[in-house]
């Protein structure tokens, strides 16, 4: 039995680290969408993560859903939230590397919510930038978005 705890943990994390996919890092925690978009936003300004726009496309989505029909929010998630955020010191960071790697630039996220649980969703900039000398500071700034995405869905 204690093997098996252990297998669950590693494989999920301790906040719910749990997509197969390298590119895509996903935590997820039983709190209302709101206050995890909440939660994250402020974890991210407090990182001089400034977010520059926020869409709500859950919402934005849902005025299609007579024109999809059975299309229509097959997964039945009640909630679909992205913010775009950026820090100047490292797109100029990255920008002085390589300045192909601000493509990346700005960065975002995406929260869907489902059965009362919150997942946050973010690409790894590390992963996508490859060999480029600009990786080590994305990977930084990556180090820092993860960082605050567990702090903002830790319990308090």
């Amino acid at each position: 039995m204690q093997k098996v705890i252990v297998f669950l943990l590693l494989c999920f994390g301790a906040l719910g680290a749990t997509h197969a996919n390298d590119m895509i890092f996903e935590a997820s925690a039983a709190m209302p969408m709101g206050e995890a978009y909440d939660r994250v936003y402020k974890a991210l300004e407090e990182r001089r993560m400034w977010i520059v726009f926020e869409a709500d496309i859950g919402k934005n989505l849902s005025g299609f859903a007579d024109r999809w029909g059975e299309e229509f929010n097959e997964q039945k998630l009640e909630g679909i939230r992205s913010m775009v955020f950026c820090n100047g010191w490292y797109a100029n960071q990255v920008s002085n590397r390589d300045p192909s790697m601000l493509a990346l630039c700005p960065q975002r996220l995406t929260i869907i919510h489902k059965q009362g649980q919150s997942t946050v969703l973010f690409v790894r900039p590390s992963q996508v930038a490859g060999d480029s000398p600009a990786r080590p500071r994305l990977a930084e700034l990556e180090e820092e978005v993860i960082a605050a995405i567990n702090e903002a869905l830790k319990k308090k």
